[in-house]
């Protein structure tokens, strides 16, 4: 059952990746590749949440506890996902950038 899982997974992994190549033939865009993630993290770690539930039902306690163990790992890599920050295309920052450039670090409130 496990291998059926990885296999499926690998699949919809490929079948993303392809879309996304598709979609974006030019110029990938890093925002929409993060939210098609995030998407897709958050219904794996859904599944394992049931996975779990089902478990814990059928008396399973051992598998439902590896299947919990397994979405709170996800929800840590969206919360590391979340994280990344990634600029908007036509998204400018200059004055930051400019800033910085001159070697002004002062903080100012």
């Amino acid at each position: 059952m496990t291998q059926l899982h990885d296999l499926r997974l690998r699949l919809l992994v490929q079948q993303e990746s392809e879309n996304i190549a598709k979609t974006q033939p030019t110029e990938l865009d890093l925002s929409i590749v993060q939210a098609r993630c995030l998407c897709w993290l958050a219904l794996l770690a859904e599944a394992h949440e049931d996975q779990a539930s089902d478990a814990e039902r059928r008396g399973d306690t051992e598998q439902a506890m590896g299947w919990f163990a397994d979405s709170m790992r996800l929800r840590d890599v969206i919360q590391v996902v979340t994280t990344i920050e990634i600029p908007l295309p036509g998204s400018s920052e200059t004055g930051e950038e400019e800033d910085l450039s001159s070697g002004d670090t002062s903080m100012e409130a």
